[in-house]
């Protein structure tokens, strides 16, 4: 299929084309909940750690007799019950992940995203940025005019390298390399932008 390239002045220039393997595709919401909250999951350090009673420095001798003290029985003074011994069911450090999805699966929910981006019209090709773009009112002045103000960018490493410096104060707007396409961030922009070289190189790693 072909779809149409704009230019920084935003004019419609040649149509492009684009695989209908990547962008024609009927998107499964399950498997792309499913890839969101494998990804979420991989977020969170969750390194909090608390000391069993197996980890505290200190004599493991039994405190008093078992028997005639009239008191509780008790071993050492590392047990949870006393101040400075360990912590019962404390978090132990471990990281809590979602089972590891294998790469074919994530590469399938990857392409019913960019289908669905495609099918709602919030995904936009723009011609490579042959200049450097240094101020960032003109920067926006095009994101506005072509209402890409909440978007992810997704420049070839020419590109980036001449409007990073006028979009990365831009509210809104991230930009990532080709190779770091993501679900989650494809999905928390509205708008996702792409240059001529990059969608082409996205489609050449996509289609191997």
């Amino acid at each position: 299929m072909k779809t149409q390239v704009i230019n920084i002045d935003g004019k419609k220039t040649i149509d492009i084309e684009i695989s209908d393997s990547i962008f024609s595709l009927e998107p499964n919401k399950n498997l792309i909940q499913s890839i969101v909250d494998w990804q979420l999951s991989n977020f969170k350090q969750r390194t909090a750690k608390t000391k069993q009673r197996n980890e505290i420095k200190g004599s493991t001798a039994k405190i008093y007799a078992q028997k005639g003290t009239g008191g509780a029985r008790h071993s050492s003074r590392k047990a949870p019950i006393f101040v400075g011994g360990g912590v019962a069911h404390g978090p132990k450090g471990a990281a809590y992940k979602i089972k590891k999805i294998n790469k074919k699966v994530r590469k399938i929910a990857l392409l019913h995203i960019l289908s669905q981006k495609y099918k709602v019209n919030s995904l936009f090709i723009v011609e490579d940025f042959k200049k450097e773009i240094t101020k960032t009112k003109f920067f926006n002045q095009f994101l506005e005019k072509n209402k890409l103000t909440n978007s992810l960018i997704i420049p070839d490493k020419d590109s980036k390298s001449k409007i990073i410096k006028s979009a990365r104060n831009i509210r809104n707007i991230k930009i990532i390399e080709q190779e770091g396409t993501n679900p989650y961030d494809l999905l928390k922009y509205k708008n996702v932008v792409f240059t001529t070289s990059s969608i082409k190189s996205l489609q050449d790693r996509l289609t191997k």
